[in-house]
């Protein structure tokens, strides 16, 4: 059964002075986010950004892919930590997306960890949905 969650911005002004409101429809949860070009590529300044919205939604994307990897493989996670560093560069857009994660899953040694890591990267939604964007990763046992 296909999924539709939805989400929404007001913007007011010009690009660089202007400012806007995420709004989470769907969930309704975090309303009015606020969002602004500086938060985008000064510091956040308590707003967020499109960026970090990514950087949220592949990090979660992922550790719900792979925690289905190891458990198929007969070695459920205790727990995965992930984030995701999602690189914005002025005029040319996203550049790159770093993520990095560190399990406890007991019976499982660091070379399998890894591979399935690196398979979670490659078959996550977020991740094929971004896939002309470079993703690199980092995976460790805790």
């Amino acid at each position: 059964m296909a999924a539709t969650r939805s989400a929404h911005t007001v913007w007011e002004g010009n690009l660089f002075k202007g400012n806007g409101v995420v709004t989470f429809d769907s969930s309704g949860i975090l309303a009015e986010q606020p969002v602004t070009w500086a938060a985008r590529t000064e510091e956040p300044g308590g707003k967020t950004s499109p960026e970090e919205l990514i950087a949220a939604a592949h990090s979660s994307c992922f550790s719900m892919a792979f925690s289905n990897i190891l458990d198929k493989a007969g070695t459920p996670p205790t727990k995965l930590v992930t984030s995701a560093d999602v690189t914005f560069q002025p005029g040319e857009g996203i550049t790159g997306i770093h993520l990095t994660v560190e399990g406890t899953v007991p019976g499982m040694d660091e070379a399998a960890f890894l591979a399935a890591a690196e398979e979670a990267k490659v078959g996550c939604p977020v991740s094929q949905a971004l896939k002309a964007t470079p993703i690199t990763l980092t995976a460790k046992l805790a």
